[in-house]
Order: C-alpha cells, then structure tokens, then sequence
C-alpha cells in the first residue's frame, strides 16, 4: 500500500469545515491501515509568496523527474493548491502523483486570474476530489474535469435534551460569508417570544467582522439573549449542543456544512439557505415523505444574499417554528430519525482510499 501524503494549509488555524474533515480523514485512513504524513505547508494561501510556493514544489516531488513508483500519492488540500499552479504542472510533468481535495471552488468574486490558477491546479493534477456534490458541480460549469465527490462523514453523538425557553445556535466561525449579522437582525424581531441564542465560532477569523456582530448584538438590546461563545471543543462544545433546540446556518455561499449533519446527529434540526451545498447536507439522511418525497429535517429558506426582506423572512419562519408546537415536533421528528441514518467518517475514507488506488 502506497502512503499517502496530505498537504494543508498551515494559515487555517480555526475550526474550519476543511480544518475538521481533513483531520477526520486522516483518522479514517489510519483506522483502515493507511500510511498518512500530514504536512502543514507555511504561507499566505492561497497568496503564497514564491519561496512558499517553491517548497511546496519540493514536497510534490517537482524538481526531480522520472517515476514516482512507490513514493507517496500527494492530496493536496485544494486551498493551496489553487495557489500554485506552476508547482502542480511541474509535479505532473515529473510523474508525481498528485491529487487535489476541493472543500469550496474559488468563488467568482475572486476575479478571472484567479479562477484562471485554480483551473490549471486542476488541470494538472492526477485527480480531483470534492467534499460536496454543489462543489463538484460548480467545478463541472466551470469546464475543469470532473471531480469525484467524497462526502463528510459524522461520529455518532449524545441526543440533545434541549431547553426551556428553546435554545437556538449558529456553530461556525465569525465571518461575512456566514452572515451573522443576519440571524441577529431577525432574532431583533421575535423579542416578543421567550429564546435564547449562542453564536459558537472563532471571533479571530476576522475581527473586524466579529465587532460588527457585536455592534448588532448591541444595537438591539439582545446582549442579554444572544451570547458569544467563541470557539469551542471537546466537552464545551458538547454541552452547547446538548442545550440546543435549533442550529441555523444560513451562510452565502456554503459547500456542505458540516454543523448541519453534526447538528442532526445530536437530534437537532437546521435552518439552513436555499441554493447553498448545506441543503445536501440537511438531506444527507434520505428521509422519505408520505408522498414519496424527500423530508427535511428542517428547513431550506430561500433568503436573498441582501436586503430588508431577508431578515423579515427568516424572523417568519422562527417565529412560526417557536408558536407552533406541530412544526417543532415535526422538525425533531425527522432529526431524531436522520441521526440513525447518517454516515460515519469510515465510509468517507474508504471511498478516499478506493479513489487514491492504495487499498490496505
């Protein structure tokens, strides 16, 4: 069995989506008997200087041509592979085998050279693996060769007993793109109802971000309600999920969203924002309606990505979900039922090995 080598981004020092699977991988693939060596790659990626760039090069093997018969196969976290593009060419060109793991495409706002680098990282390497179909896809309009999916798995967890007044929670980290600000300006609007809400997430990611959130918090008298627990692990996180009634994660632009199945494995159903890759996540279980239908255990909710009636909306909908007890015990229902279903980080790294051709 080849080893496989797995380069990260060493800036991502927050408990990224891409932080958590790609250590979740490595796990698996131990536990089937693999050969992993994670390398943490220093620099600014996907900005990485030069010399950055160069020792990456030179753990892709890109400066010494001829087989690479035997050595390891190269997964290259796709955050800093896009970043170098001149490195992967090279590393193809050597006969290095080297693939990349796309947890979210370039976004479009990136601008043309920079979608320009990431297809030609793409291009250039052996394969190309995705954490998300809404990934693989947006790749595949793009024109880049198809991407195999692999999707995140999720350990098994302790049913979340709830709270009295229900208790709502966002589990992700203090950023634009998750749009915060957002769920604060709707909870401003459902005062009148009895709730409470944490925000669990690294405020370090982008502080200037984080004081805006503050600020919002501030602004509408929701000091006393809405609480920032900053990042969280281990049995901290734990209790918060154990407390939680409601997770909400209505970001912009999402790939998956790994605190949607995390949340349904603690019972716990999501409000998440229709057209983002964490409405596969929400249906990751399959569940099946009386129709024959798919059944959410939550809801998808078509908010625009700006505007007054964002907030008005998803307001709507918690107010609806917190007065009507038939909704509540729908959406628990079906969470309750998804956590039996949902698959564990064993199959994600099966399917990793079986992609990679390093079977134990």
């Amino acid at each position: 069995m080849r080893p496989i080598r797995l380069l990260v981004p060493g800036n991502i020092r927050h408990s990224s989506g891409g932080n958590v699977y790609n250590a979740r991988l490595v796990a698996g693939l131990q536990a089937l008997g693999a050969q992993v060596d994670v390398v943490s790659v220093d620099g600014g990626w996907p900005d990485a200087t030069a010399k950055e760039r160069r020792r990456l090069g030179a753990l892709l093997g890109a400066w010494e041509p001829g087989t690479d018969s035997g050595s390891a196969v190269a997964l290259v976290d796709g955050l800093v592979a896009v970043g170098a593009p001149d490195e992967l060419e090279l590393a193809r060109t050597a006969g290095r085998n080297t693939w990349v793991l796309v947890h979210m495409p370039v976004p479009e706002s990136s601008g043309p050279a920079a979608l320009k680098k990431e297809a030609r990282a793409l291009r250039a390497a052996t394969g190309v693996v995705c954490t998300s179909t809404s990934a693989a896809s947006v790749l595949t309009k793009r024109g880049l060769p198809k991407a195999q999916v692999v999707l995140p798995g999720v350990d098994p967890a302790p049913r979340a007993v709830g709270s009295t007044p229900p208790h709502l929670a966002v589990v992700a980290a203090l950023l634009p793109n998750k749009d915060q600000v957002l769920t604060v300006e709707a909870l401003a609007r459902i005062q009148d109802l009895e709730w409470t809400a944490s925000f669990v997430g690294s405020d370090q990611a982008d502080p200037d971000y984080a004081r805006e959130v503050r600020a919002a918090i501030a602004a509408n008298g929701l000091q006393e309600r809405v609480r920032l627990a900053g990042e969280l692990t281990g049995d901290g996180l734990e209790a918060e999920w154990a407390r939680t009634d409601l997770t909400l994660l209505v970001s912009r632009i999402e790939a998956f969203g790994m605190a949607v199945t995390e949340s349904l494995a603690h019972g716990i159903p999501v409000l998440v924002r229709e057209g983002t890759g964490a409405v596969e996540a929400l249906g990751t279980a399959g569940l099946a309606a009386d129709d024959g239908g798919s059944r959410l255990p939550g809801a998808a909710l078509p908010l625009p990505a700006g505007g007054s009636e964002s907030p008005g909306r998803l307001a709507g909908v918690l107010r609806q979900w917190l007065t009507d007890q038939q909704t509540r015990e729908s959406w628990r229902a079906a969470a309750l039922e998804a956590r039996t279903r949902l698959p564990g980080w064993s199959s994600t790294a099966g399917k990793m090995l079986g992609l990679l051709a390093v079977h134990p």
